[in-house]
């Protein structure tokens, strides 16, 4: 019978991408502890997210979309430890299917785990985030969809931590809720990984931490030159598409190197953010939720001294599409080369080539080389 089940429901862009990395990076050894990641890979969890948010996309995404949320509880329930399942996406999940979530484990101790930082300086990364992944709206109409939709990974109710905290405190005891302040780019990247497994009971463990920087931020050059690029690319609206060529590549270090330049969004953004920030700071003042860290650093930054997007020039904009033209091009001859030499080896074996091995050979180097 399983023990407790921590589900670790986000929010994105506060460590999630490197957690999950370690996490599964170590899971064989967190299974010799006790603590039990079901699934047979990480990308199990993202899909089981959305069959728990009722997507719309599940059925078109690559793998086993049957019922991967029940497979992870079939698993989970016949181990006799403790179960960590993460992923951002479930961070949104309505009412309804917070309880659908809980209720998948009568007989465990069910607790929540969320990963979080200031509101302010999280709805900027956001909205560079989702012009990555496609978004072509400027920043200050970012959300790009004001009303609630569970389904919608880019709205607040994704990374609106006081609206996380009463849709899921909802159901959970808020004692059982842990809440993680961080701040990216911090000196130990691994000391966020060390809260987590404190706060699951495996501190003790030792794991092997990432080595390759995961999730590289676009600096505000390169995040306007984009978001005026994706209105170009009108076939890639696949969230396959999209992730593996617009943010994977085309907006990966290798093609679009970052100069870091952080940015603000208007007077009007920074008051909303600003006051949503402050409403999660008042719950969590209460006492009621488990603050695992400083809560200071959930205090909003001040951002005065950061451009605004719409004061990116033309000339910065060309001077960052230069370089880009020159990374695809070296990009182009790799693979051109890469290609040549598979039609000869498949030649001198007596085949054909088979375009289908050798777009899947591109895309897996696409993955391989882009931070996630």
């Amino acid at each position: 019978m399983t023990g407790k089940v921590f589900l670790h429901i986000g929010l994105p862009k506060t460590g999630t991408t490197y957690l999950q990395k370690a996490l599964w990076l170590n899971k064989g050894v967190l299974g010799d502890a006790g603590l039990l990641l079901p699934g047979r890979h990480q990308r199990r969890h993202l899909l089981a997210s959305l069959d728990i948010l009722g997507h719309s996309t599940l059925s078109e995404r690559p793998g086993d979309t049957d019922s991967p949320w029940d497979d992870l509880v079939t698993e989970s329930r016949a181990w006799p430890g403790d179960v960590l399942i993460t992923h951002e996406f479930f961070g949104s999940a309505s009412r309804r299917q917070v309880r659908r979530a809980v209720g998948s484990f009568p007989d465990a101790e069910v607790h929540v785990i969320v990963t979080a930082r200031a509101m302010l300086d999280l709805g900027i990364s956001r909205w560079q985030e989702w012009v990555r992944n496609g978004g072509r709206k400027p920043i200050d109409d970012y959300p790009p969809r004001k009303r609630y939709d569970p389904a919608d990974e880019w709205g607040w109710a994704s990374f609106d931590l006081a609206d996380v905290l009463a849709r899921w405190g909802s159901v959970v005891p808020h004692e059982r809720i842990h809440v993680l302040p961080m701040t990216p780019g911090g000196p130990d990247p691994t000391e966020l990984l060390t809260r987590l497994l404190t706060v699951v009971g495996h501190a003790g463990v030792a794991v092997e931490m990432p080595q390759q920087k995961v999730n590289t931020s676009l600096g505000i050059v390169e995040t306007e030159l984009l978001r005026r690029i994706n209105p170009l690319l009108t076939g890639f609206t696949a969230p396959t598409d999209r992730g593996t060529w617009i943010r994977g590549f085309l907006a990966g270090p290798q093609i679009m190197a970052t100069s870091g330049e952080r940015f603000r969004p208007d007077a009007e953004t920074i008051e909303e953010l600003t006051t949503r920030g402050e409403q999660a700071l008042a719950m969590l003042r209460t006492g009621e939720y488990d603050v695992v860290g400083d809560l200071a650093l959930l205090e909003q930054p001040d951002v005065s001294d950061r451009r605004h997007p719409s004061e990116v020039s033309d000339a910065e904009q060309l001077d960052s599409a230069v370089r880009v033209i020159a990374a695809l091009m070296v990009q182009v001859r790799t693979l051109t080369r890469q290609r040549n030499a598979l039609r000869k080896e498949m030649e001198a074996s007596g085949s054909r080539v088979s375009v289908a091995r050798f777009a899947r050979g591109v895309a897996s180097k696409v993955r391989k080389d882009s931070p996630t």
